[in-house]
C-alpha cells in the first residue's frame, strides 16, 4: 500500500488508528472486566484480587511492547549514528519482528475463542483488528527497511493464520485466554498509540477522529 507512505501521515492511517482507538475503549477494556469473573472462578480469588489482577497482566503487556518499542528506536538511532542505514540493528531484527509473530500469532487464535461469539462480534473483531494491522506493518516497515520487506512481513502474516489454525485444533482453559486476552489489550492499546501520537508522525486528526467517531457507533449499536 505504497499510497501510505509519507510525511505528513496518510489519512488512511489515521483513520485506521480510529477505528482501532475505539474498539479498544469500547470493547476490548469492558471485555477484560468479563475475564475478571473467570480468574476469580478459576482461582479462587477475591473480587479486589481479581481486578487488580487483570488489569496487572494488561499493564504487563503494554509495557512490553513499549520495552521492544524503546529498543528498537534506540538501535536506529545507533544504525543512524554509524551512518549504516536508518533501520533497526540486524541483532535487534529477530527479537522485535518475533514479538510481533507471537503478537498476531494470538490476535488469530483469539478469532475462535473469543469471550463474545457469532458473526457480528466476529466481524467487528476482524474489521478492527485488519486496519490494527495496517498501522503496525507500516510502522514495522519504516523501523527495518528491506528486512521487513524480505522475511518480516511474511512471518507476521504467516504467524496470524498460524494462531488461526492452533485456535481451530485445540482449546486452551478459559482462565489462560484470559491472561492471554489481558496481555493483548495491553499490547494493543501501547501499538495503537504509538503510531498516532508522535509529533512527527504529523497525525491527521480529522481522519483520526472520523474512524474514532464512526466505529464507536458501529459497537454501540451492534
Amino acid at each position: 500500500m505504497r499510497f501510505l507512505a509519507g510525511t505528513p501521515r496518510s489519512r488512511w492511517l489515521s483513520g485506521a488508528g480510529g477505528v482501532a482507538v475505539a474498539y479498544v475503549f469500547l470493547h476490548i477494556l469492558p471485555e477484560l472486566a468479563v475475564h475478571q469473573q473467570t480468574f476469580s472462578d478459576a482461582l479462587a480469588l477475591s473480587e479486589q484480587m481479581t481486578d487488580s489482577l487483570v488489569y496487572l497482566v494488561a499493564l504487563v503487556g503494554l509495557a512490553t511492547f513499549y520495552g521492544l518499542e524503546r529498543a528498537a528506536k534506540a538501535s536506529r538511532l545507533r544504525s543512524r549514528g554509524s551512518r549504516r542505514c536508518d533501520a533497526v540493528e540486524a541483532e535487534l531484527f529477530w527479537l522485535h519482528i518475533g514479538s510481533f509473530v507471537l503478537y498476531n500469532a494470538l490476535i488469530g487464535y483469539l478469532l475462535l475463542h473469543r469471550e463474545e461469539t457469532g458473526l457480528v462480534p466476529l466481524l467487528i473483531y476482524f474489521v478492527a483488528m485488519a486496519l490494527h494491522f495496517v498501522t503496525t506493518d507500516y510502522g514495522l516497515r519504516e523501523d527495518h527497511k528491506d528486512r521487513y520487506d524480505n522475511r518480516g512481513r511474511w512471518m507476521t502474516a504467516a504467524a496470524v493464520l498460524g494462531g488461526w489454525a492452533v485456535g481451530a485444533v485445540t482449546e486452551i482453559p478459559q482462565v489462560l485466554v484470559g491472561f492471554l486476552f489481558a496481555f493483548l489489550a495491553g499490547g494493543v492499546v501501547l501499538n495503537v498509540l504509538k503510531e498516532e501520537l508522535p509529533e512527527e508522525r504529523q497525525s491527521n486528526f480529522g481522519a483520526f477522529a472520523l474512524g474514532t467517531t464512526g466505529y464507536a457507533l458501529i459497537l454501540l449499536a451492534a
